[in-house]
């Protein structure tokens, strides 16, 4: 994307959707005026609207609904495009034309949300006869309407309507805020190192990440693996392979306490952000008569109460704990018998690196022996292949086709055997720590939905992932858990591209309930540990040998390696998430922080140190969709490792039977969308209700 003014055809390119947007075209200066514009049209519109409602007699989803949703439809775009480019093209100029216009846009969502005309016509159409006679997506996408209409306080009068708004405006504003600190954070740290002995037990790739990293910052560097300088960074990418392999304690330390407090210093810091948003998310909830932001959170989840999931993970930690112990006393005796010091006391800048030599000697690989069977556009061709096999569709290249904002992006077309278009979808694959944010995630960029001239709008998804850049003539070669991450995203975009819901709102991943949103991507994480896909995408980018089948049996092993303490952990920034936002009062004189220190300590095996500053890099919760619905991912993994258990029942080594049952999958998980409730369509699909016991299995704990 430019970052200086320049003239598109056809006039502002974000007043020309919804469609492929014109990356080149686009300049931070587009913003401002088109998103402005945008809200005006959109209130104009929703003011006739209402003023039709008023004197509306036969209420009906034509009448209603439909005009709201062709109202948002432009806006929606083009805010979408603007969020988009924040996380994968970040630039002052685009922070600073954002900035300019959120508030009108949160302003511009709120007087939609709040008005009492608009609420009144969708009540009435729920009790009128002809809401009755509606399919179950347009059903449901009404009854969303209503709940997300008195969620944004539709029913407040006066000053309580006002502040209400205000704290709305206050908190878009501020975790937008905490999301550019902890960006601006990361960038601002590097360990830049000199000598061969302060990166000693670093794999080539690493070394040739790190070289390359600080010949980009310093173009005076030799660039060269074998001779430095090597720049390590707390990008994913950079940070796990220096603690997990370099043999200096020391240095890890130094990267593991930067790592830990994050973003928790002078302009970057976002420890009083943590507790304002906690703050406001409170009160809003009490204005709207809720006891907790977590009773917000969950009225439009899978999850019944709070009190569900305590049971959950409960059980969960029940399971883990003693595996976990174990491990942790394993790893020690390891580490003191290896090292030769009888008495050492395993610190947290210590356990990755000692976890990792485990792994290595009890499993007999390393990540580096790994990474040259998984070039990328290998990868990709497996992972293609095996969609093909199970939901019968056809995935290309076609980059020509749409325009990207960085010359790695790629573009792929989605078809049907037959050749019928069916979705696109736009893959990022590369860190870039200047200007992108750090983690995977899909996005949408368009839905699947009837245009007004009646032709189908095919959806279109952004892949995002962060992984290991090609360095020269070496592709980019994936860590197993890079590949499982890719799979992870591409099963979002399974579930956005394969609906076939045709009404934007409840298509793809819309209206269904948070919990359950991770079910098709962690399903397709499986697969990795299923040896003839494996096989179909495992090459020696080099010699062209595949992976060798005793290699992917240890991989396969290591699977629930270290899994007791994996779990603990997603439990205790579950819970953590959960006591923020429900019983912790903002405002108490020991904060959040020790909030954090108290729900950490109580599921650790190692206790945190006192200057860990989670909560300041935690955003998922503070500038995601996950504030109290971090428990998602353990919630929908109860649903993922089940439907995964309906493939293994079939037959896993029975083409035959993995098509036909991957083609209900697509009939029902896939298709659905948010057209009817996830534990319906996971009936529909499994047969019965879900079960935690396949995912005890697959973690080894049952």
């Amino acid at each position: 994307m430019s970052t200086a003014a320049s003239p598109a055809t056809g006039g502002n390119p974000l007043l020309q959707g919804p469609r492929l947007p014109p990356f080149q075209q686009l300049a931070a200066s587009h913003v401002q005026p088109a998103i402005t514009s945008l809200c005006a049209t959109l209130i104009a519109t929703c003011s006739a609207h209402e003023q039709a409602l008023e004197t509306l007699a036969d209420p009906t989803y034509d009448t209603v609904v439909e005009p709201l949703n062709q109202a948002f439809t432009p806006l929606g775009w083009a805010w979408g495009v603007v969020n988009h480019l924040c996380g994968v093209a970040d630039s002052p100029e685009l922070r600073q034309a954002r900035e300019a216009v959120q508030g009108e846009v949160v302003r511009t969502q709120l007087r939609v949300a709040q008005s009492p005309a608009i609420y009144r016509g969708l009540t009435r159409l729920r009790d009128a006869p002809s809401f009755r006679a509606l399919d179950s997506a347009h059903t449901r996408i009404v009854l969303a309407m209503i709940r997300d209409a008195e969620l944004s306080g539709v029913a407040l009068q006066d000053e309580a309507r006002t502040r209400f708004q205000n704290l709305t405006l206050e908190l878009d504003q501020l975790t937008t805020r905490f999301q550019q600190n902890l960006l601006d954070a990361g960038k601002a740290f590097a360990l830049v190192l000199t000598t061969a002995d302060q990166v000693a037990g670093l794999p080539q790739a690493a070394l040739a990440m790190a070289a390359r990293m600080a010949k980009v910052a310093d173009p005076q560097a030799s660039g060269d693996p074998a001779v430095g300088p090597w720049r390590i960074t707390l990008d994913i990418p950079s940070y796990q392979p220096f603690m997990e392999h370099a043999q200096s304690s020391a240095l890890r330390e130094r990267l593991y306490r930067a790592f830990i407090t994050r973003a928790s210093h002078d302009e970057t810091d976002n420890a009083p952000l943590v507790e304002r948003i906690l703050a406001i998310r409170r009160e809003k909830a009490l204005l709207l008569g809720r006891d907790s932001h977590a009773h917000v959170s969950l009225a439009a989840k899978m999850a019944p109460s709070v009190a569900a999931i305590d049971a959950l993970f409960d059980e969960l930690t029940a399971a883990a704990r003693p595996h976990a112990q174990t491990e942790f006393t394993e790893l020690t005796a390891f580490a003191r018998a290896t090292s030769g010091q009888a008495d050492l006391e395993l610190k947290p800048w210590d356990v990755p690196y000692w976890a990792e030599r485990l792994r290595e000697e009890r499993y007999a690989y390393r990540d580096q022996d790994v990474r040259p069977y998984f070039a990328l556009e290998h990868v990709l061709s497996g992972l293609f292949a095996l969609a093909e096999k199970l939901f019968s569709i056809r995935v290309q290249a076609d980059d020509h086709l749409a325009e990207v904002w960085d010359d790695s992006v790629r573009f792929f077309t989605v078809r049907a055997l037959n050749g019928t278009g069916l979705a696109a979808f736009y893959l990022d694959p590369y860190s870039r720590p200047s200007n992108k944010r750090g983690g995977a995630w899909m996005d949408v960029c368009m839905d699947r939905s009837r245009k007004p001239d009646g032709s189908l709008r095919l959806p279109v998804a952004y892949i995002i992932c962060n992984q290991t850049p090609p360095n020269g003539e070496t592709p980019s070669l994936m860590t197993f858990r890079e590949v499982e991450t890719l799979f992870h995203e591409f099963g979002h975009a399974l579930q956005h591209m394969l609906t076939t819901v045709e009404v934007a709102e409840a298509a793809g991943i819309n209206n269904i309930e948070w919990d359950a949103v991770e079910l098709p991507s962690q399903f397709m994480e499986n697969w990795c540990f299923h040896w003839p896909t494996i096989q179909g995408l495992a090459q020696h980018y080099q010699t062209k040998e595949p992976l060798p089948e005793a290699l992917f049996t240890r991989i396969k092993a290591a699977r629930t390696y270290r899994a007791g303490a994996m779990v603990l952990r997603q439990v205790a920034l579950s819970k953590l998430d959960l006591e923020l936002h429900h019983t912790y009062r903002p405002g108490d004189a020991d904060g959040a922080l020790a909030v954090q220190r108290r729900v950490m300590l109580a599921h650790a095996l190692l206790p945190p140190l006192t200057e860990d500053r989670l909560l300041c890099s935690f955003s998922h919760i503070f500038a995601g969709g996950y504030s109290a619905g971090y428990y998602s991912y353990k919630w929908a993994e109860v649903l993922s490792a089940d439907a995964f258990g309906a493939f293994e029942e079939a037959g896993l080594d029975d083409p035959v039977a993995l098509g036909r049952t991957g083609m209900r999958f697509r009939s029902t998980v896939l298709a659905a969308g948010g057209s009817r409730h996830p534990l319906e369509v996971f009936r529909d699909f499994r047969g019965r209700e879900p079960s935690v016991k396949p995912l005890l299995r697959q973690l080894g704990m049952a």
